[in-house]
């Protein structure tokens, strides 16, 4: 059973404001819900309809109704959980750190996680208008991935100026991947999905790199697609 103000504060979670308030965001669905189990994440509580079989503590059984009530998704699936923020600090570590400036569609910040994730990268760095990591698309396209991903918001401008590794950007008109050695240690910015790097982070940015337009029609790649491509030639 779920009360009416516990319904209504789980929605209030929808805004960012809140979420910063609280120090609190919503994650949902069977796995991501078991990823953050078994991170470092604390979970709050927990909701969920009879047929989630986990045992844990702070589970409160609901109704696949009640669930409807208080999910994000069209089609809500067996578990819904409130989690306290992880505040980390930006870490010093050997290879690829990537950077953020003003990335604004929560599916794109989603999908880049998951990305980072898969390519072995541990720490994102966000301008501090980047869309919130705990949005609650950004958490959902994230999956799991969330857990094991840092990402870290601040003053770009400050930070970059302060970075000893090469910096490279995203370009249109950069150097094509095939042409660049590409160092083992560094950052890698990627710009806004309409008006790319902006001009205060592009003065910072040691090299330029692009991906090779082999079919010379389409325009450009969503910001998601050319982080995948850019990182898989950076680690590899």
């Amino acid at each position: 059973m779920i009360t009416k103000n516990q319904i209504k504060f789980i929605k209030s979670l929808s805004l960012k404001k809140n979420r910063i308030k609280e120090q609190l965001f919503i994650a949902e669905g069977e796995k991501i819900v078991s990823e953050l189990l078994k991170s470092d994440f604390e979970i709050k509580d927990i909701y969920a309809t009879k047929e989630w079989k986990i045992n844990c503590d702070s589970i409160t059984q609901i109704s696949k109704g009640e669930l409807q009530r208080i999910s994000n998704l069209k089609s809500p699936n067996k578990v819904l959980a409130i989690v306290n923020f992880n505040n980390h600090k930006i870490i010093e570590h050997e290879g690829i750190t990537l950077v953020l400036d003003e990335i604004n569609d929560p599916g794109n910040l989603g999908t880049i996680v998951r990305i980072c994730d898969w390519f072995g990268v541990k720490q994102i760095i966000c301008s501090k208008n980047t869309v919130d990591i705990f949005n609650p698309k950004v958490v959902q396209s994230a999956m799991g991935s969330v857990c094991r991903v840092q990402v870290n918001y601040t003053d770009l401008e400050n930070y970059l100026s302060e970075i000893k590794t090469p910096i490279y950007g995203a370009f249109m008109h950069g150097n094509h991947l095939n042409e660049v050695k590409l160092p083992k240690s560094a950052h890698l910015v990627m710009g806004n999905e309409a008006n790319g790097i902006s001009p205060e982070i592009n003065k910072l940015i040691t090299d330029k790199v692009s991906i090779k337009n082999i079919g010379k029609s389409a325009e450009s790649l969503n910001v998601a697609v050319a982080t995948s491509i850019l990182l898989h030639e950076f680690c590899d």
